[in-house]
């Protein structure tokens, strides 16, 4: 009969070990967890603060009743593991020495607790990570003498964390030591994300590294300094600034690790050591569109890499790839999601890219509720093939980062997006889905039919050149141009722009075009083209998109036309 230890029991822990008993009914398996819990949401947390889950017990995935009956796992509860011997195949607990013949490490990551003055001392803050900190946060964070709480960290739950203290009635500070919140995603995307933060209530400091907790005399957090000088008055603060793996126990066994400590593992998820198999928040995975180890911490590889080891540890062959960085995050209303390389690594890596932006109705204009997604895709340069995608929007980001997910997986071409065959009806999608969209107007830049030019590149060609060197023309309505302009626009509506082409030529300058969103632009940008003024460019999701990144906003004196 084997014998299967299984360390941890979050999530990627029972996933091994029922998987395992599914695959070999008669192993003897052991689950070790340190603490009283297993199989528990931690990325449920943020939304039981805020009531949409209601119940604390909603949070527990699996009881361990259930390991023990429906499965026949002998699970102990708050029996760390100290000690683990690979060579004679032994882990030690406190109580106990136990043998095995196969070994899957399920540890999982702790939570970072940076070296902030008088940290130590205060009792007002916690982690958000295990249920020891979820009911703390519930008692004393969501207590009603806790009128404001600080956030100390902006990644994806520090997001989660902050809207649903916000939604049950707290006053909220979100602090961020980098220069954007959500930095998994480009400069922009992260400014939209923080807008609507911003809009709902929540102080966003960025840059913002955090130096000292001031104490009163019950030795509680009563502000919270940042080394730029500022102080906030907090009741209660949560730390969110990262996870370290938890693999000392195996890397004093000498396994091969990457930087953070996080195991190296293979598609079978098998360590560097014999008969040791890992998965979870402590492994380091291959990207696979790098080919590099790198670190995934996200419960949808957790449980992928945990059926896989617990099936390997008995003896069959399940491979878990790798994965290539698709997130999302809901941000009130709002969606942020993002899928491979953005440019930030790119740029890092050295690879030539071309990007495409569009902002499309998630539904037809037809429809009632229509709302905007912003899709920005990335694409090499010589290959076309995609490499990543970010989006944005209120409907249906998540449909569309699984299909250019799926798309980055197949090694799709930008140009092979507009021949899928997506689900419409017009609750759902557009005829001409966003998808569709984008894939149309990166045709048209790679037939050189259309030039785009991104918000954040016209803010710096205005910046360095004079207005004398350039034409921008605004072929929105009058209306809309009254409205609020770029600095420095000349308004020819689009319905119109043949007359004043004449006007446009004798200017004889490189002309930038924008609507509102960017067809309407491209529809410009044609029109001359075909007038013989090829030097035009669009602004990829017009004076929409200018909006949300610049307040370079001017209100024109009012223009008649006959």
């Amino acid at each position: 009969m084997k014998k299967i230890i299984v360390i941890g029991g979050l999530s990627a822990g029972p996933s091994a070990a029922a998987k395992a008993r599914r695959e070999d009914e008669n192993a003897e398996i052991i689950l070790f967890e340190k603490g009283a819990n297993i199989s528990y949401a931690t990325c449920g947390m943020p939304y039981a603060f805020s009531g949409v889950i209601e119940d604390r017990s909603n949070l527990i995935v699996v009881e361990p009743k259930l390991l023990k009956t429906r499965f026949n796992i002998d699970v102990r509860l708050n029996e760390g593991i100290i000690k683990i011997d690979t060579e004679n195949k032994i882990v030690y607990s406190k109580t106990g020495d136990y043998g095995y013949d196969t070994l899957v490490f399920a540890t999982g990551a702790k939570s970072i607790v940076p070296p902030i003055k008088n940290i130590e001392k205060a009792t007002n803050w916690s982690t958000c990570r295990s249920m020891v900190d979820f009911d703390k946060i519930t008692k004393e964070g969501l207590a009603s003498t806790s009128k404001h709480i600080t956030v100390i960290g902006a990644g994806l739950i520090g997001i989660e964390v902050a809207e649903n203290l916000r939604e049950a009635g707290k006053d909220v500070t979100l602090i961020e030591g980098d220069n954007q919140i959500l930095n998994m995603w480009q400069l922009k995307f992260g400014n939209f994300a923080e807008t609507v933060l911003n809009e709902k209530g929540i102080e966003v400091i960025t840059s913002g590294l955090v130096s000292e907790f001031e104490l009163d005399e019950n030795w509680k957090i009563s502000a919270v300094k940042i080394k730029n000088g500022k102080s906030v008055k907090t009741d209660f603060v949560i730390l969110s600034v990262g996870i370290k793996p938890n693999t000392d126990l195996l890397l004093q066994n000498g396994a091969q690790h990457i930087g953070n400590g996080a195991l190296i593992v293979n598609e079978k998820m098998e360590t560097s050591i014999k008969d040791v198999y890992a998965a979870g928040d402590n492994v380091a995975i291959k990207n696979l569109q790098t080919n590099e180890f790198d670190y995934f911490p996200l419960g949808t590889h957790s449980n992928k890499a945990g059926r896989a080891a617990g099936a390997n540890a008995v003896g069959k062959n399940i491979q878990f790839k790798g994965a290539y960085k698709t997130a999302i995050v809901k941000v009130f209303d709002y969606t942020l999601a993002r899928t491979g390389l953005n440019p930030k690594a790119l740029s890092q890596m050295g690879i030539p890219y071309k990007t495409v932006l569009t902002i499309a109705g998630a539904t037809p204009g037809y429809y009632p509720g229509q709302k905007d997604l912003i899709t920005e895709i990335y694409y090499d340069e010589e290959t076309d093939e995609i490499l990543g995608a970010e989006l944005f929007g209120e409907v249906g980001v998540d449909k569309r980062v699984d299909v250019l997910s799926t798309a980055i997986y197949a090694k799709l071409k930008i140009s092979d997006l507009a021949q899928l065959d997506l689900a419409y009806a017009p609750p759902f999608s557009p005829a001409k889905d966003p998808v569709v969209v984008t894939s149309f107007v990166a045709e048209n830049i790679l037939n050189n039919k259309s030039t785009q030019v991104s918000v954040e590149e016209l803010e710096n060609y205005l910046t360095k050149n004079n207005a004398s060197d350039y034409t921008l023309i605004d072929v929105r309505t009058v209306a809309e141009y009254e409205n609020g302009t770029i600095p420095g626009a000349i308004n020819y509506p689009l319905d119109s722009i043949r007359m004043y082409l004449n006007s446009i030529k004798t200017k004889q300058k490189p002309i930038i075009i924008f609507c509102q969103k960017g067809l309407r632009g491209y529809l410009a940008e044609s029109i001359l083209k075909h007038n013989g003024l090829n030097s035009v460019v669009n602004v990829a999701g017009g004076f929409k998109l200018w909006q949300m990144h610049s307040d370079k906003i001017e209100i024109p004196k009012p223009v008649y036309i006959d």
